[in-house]
């Protein structure tokens, strides 16, 4: 086979794309901490947030709020592993971008984060 210069120095540009490419997606999935997600069904969601190439969350918990036990105008947060939930997924869920109002990094100083640190231990 017999390639010009110009095609080796196309296919070098390619390659050299396809890699940076392939490195900033996992720059940019990797090193987050926890994210919440919001969903237009109301729906809250925590856990581990990759954006690219689609929205997909693992490590997952749902967000609930439950009546408290002593004071029934009161209520509290609950956090429920989504491999205890009836429908419990596989390796997580894939997010549909239309059905997202809102997604962001949990800050480290956040109840939640500080809940989901002292399970981990």
């Amino acid at each position: 086979m017999n390639l010009s210069k110009s095609k080796i120095i196309t296919l070098v540009i390619v390659f050299v794309a396809i890699v940076g490419l392939g490195f900033w997606a996992y720059k940019v999935n990797k090193g987050k901490g926890y994210s919440v997600v919001y969903l237009t069904t109301k729906e809250v969601y925590v856990g581990m947030l990759r954006t690219f190439p689609y929205l997909q969350l693992t490590e997952g918990y749902i967000l609930t709020t439950v009546p408290d036990t002593t004071d029934p105008k009161k209520s509290n947060i609950q956090l429920t592993p989504m491999s205890e939930a009836l429908w419990a997924p596989e390796g997580g869920i894939h997010l549909v971008k239309d059905n997202v109002i809102f997604y962001g990094t949990l800050s480290s100083d956040s109840s939640i984060a500080k809940t989901l640190a002292e399970q981990k231990k």
